[in-house]
């Protein structure tokens, strides 16, 4: 019989505990019925509920109960846990392990109740059953963790969670470094300077941020707009008031500058780079990707070889570029081992697609008038290109050779 235990979180004392518990629990309600564990199966603070959640030693008793035995050869005849909701959460989970659980004849499944007969209709209602309240817990609890954390946004509580960037561990004292960095490069940005050269600055002074990394325009924008600096106390991307006034809630904690001159850099950057909305909790203003902007992009491959002899064939992102020739590039975020111009390679590809190696993919005369007419927008070439290729490997250039190389572009064709 596999033994199953999870937990949800284990940051505290971080040893096991949990699970380890859960095991000898599991070995007692085995006995009693008198069954034997030969197997053991866990996963120390990992998610039931979230979509996407990594379970991997939930994964591995899926597939050995699908596969009838343990990879060292022990049959596995059921499943003891201590209670459903450590098994599944979720329809899909319930889904995945009953239908392992029964792939085989005769198992059961045993918890502290007694034993389960899977194969009835009983057997199943019942864990129908405790899937429904299992969600309603999940829903409960997410809830009332949501007003804990309004209730106390409301008062002012400063943020849980990392120490933000400008004040010491309490989170309400500024920080005797930190925070003047932060007042000017708020003012900084405000007289005009980039955001790169502010976050270049840092990495000159050897800042790092409270995780240890080193600073980027990115992190630097959210730090600068970020509510807190001013004082003021926002909650899941919204900036709280106070009900009676209208007026911002402030927060218990120092602030670093005044609210005119966080409105002033706030004013400065585009809606989507604010930490109102990029920031923790903060809600995305668009569920899908943002679209490519070139046209090579998602379709040209790393052709550089690992130092293993294997080719990489990672995809290569556009980036920009350094000259007016290449005002962006296509380079490989996996290996960095190649790169080539954007207008180089989107001119391959074009040659491609309309020469005789392209075979039956090649489009028709009128669309080559239209592409060469400025007609045909980059999404429908992007669609022309992706019926035509499977993709494009990109071989790494000679350093020193000057001339464009069209050759370096090879195409799939479909």
């Amino acid at each position: 019989m596999a033994s199953y235990a999870r937990t949800s979180e284990d940051f505290r004392q971080k040893d096991g505990h949990g699970v380890r518990h859960q095991l000898r629990i599991n070995e007692r309600t085995a006995r009693e019925y008198g069954c034997r564990v030969v197997a053991t199966y866990t996963d120390n603070g990992c998610s039931a509920s979230k979509r996407g959640a990594a379970r991997p030693g939930f994964d591995l008793l899926v597939e050995d109960l699908g596969r009838g035995d343990t990879v060292d050869g022990q049959v596995l005849d059921g499943v003891v846990c201590v209670a459903d909701d450590r098994l599944y959460r979720r329809a899909d989970d319930l889904t995945r392990f009953f239908t392992a659980l029964t792939s085989h004849p005769d198992r059961i499944y045993v918890d502290p109740h007694g034993v389960r007969d899977p194969y009835s209709q009983e057997g199943l209602l019942q864990a129908v059953r405790s899937l429904d309240v299992a969600v309603m817990e999940t829903r409960v609890r997410s809830q009332r963790l949501m007003n804990w954390h309004w209730a106390r946004a409301v008062e002012g509580v400063p943020h849980s969670g990392p120490r933000p960037f400008g004040w010491l561990e309490n989170r309400i004292t500024l920080h005797p470094v930190e925070a003047p960095l932060v007042q000017k490069a708020i003012a900084d940005r405000v007289s005009g300077k980039s955001v790169r050269a502010i976050a270049r600055e840092w990495c000159d002074l050897k800042v790092t941020g409270t995780r240890g990394g080193r600073p980027n325009p990115q992190t630097v924008t959210q730090i600068m707009t970020a509510p807190r600096v001013c004082g003021y106390r926002a909650n899941r991307g919204e900036l709280l008031l106070v009900p009676e006034t209208r007026q911002p809630v402030l927060g218990q904690w120092e602030p670093i500058v005044a609210p005119d001159q966080w409105h002033a850099v706030c004013a400065t950057f585009s809606a989507g780079n604010l930490y109102m909305h990029r920031g923790t909790g903060a809600p995305r203003r668009t569920a899908g990707k943002a679209a490519p902007r070139q046209l090579g992009s998602g379709i040209l491959r790393c052709g550089a070889k690992r130092d293993d002899g294997t080719v990489c064939h990672g995809a290569l992102c556009a980036q920009k570029g350094r000259s007016r020739k290449s005002p962006y590039v296509y380079s490989c975020r996996d290996c960095r081992r190649c790169s080539i111009s954007g207008p180089l390679a989107d001119e391959a590809l074009e040659r491609l697609l309309f020469s005789e190696a392209a075979g039956p993919a090649q489009p028709s005369a009128a669309m080559r008038d239209r592409w060469h007419a400025g007609e045909v927008g980059l999404e429908e070439k992007r669609k022309i290109l992706a019926a035509a290729l499977t993709g494009c490997v990109v071989q790494p250039g000679v350093k020193g050779r000057q001339a464009w190389d069209h050759s370096r572009v090879r195409p799939s064709w479909r």
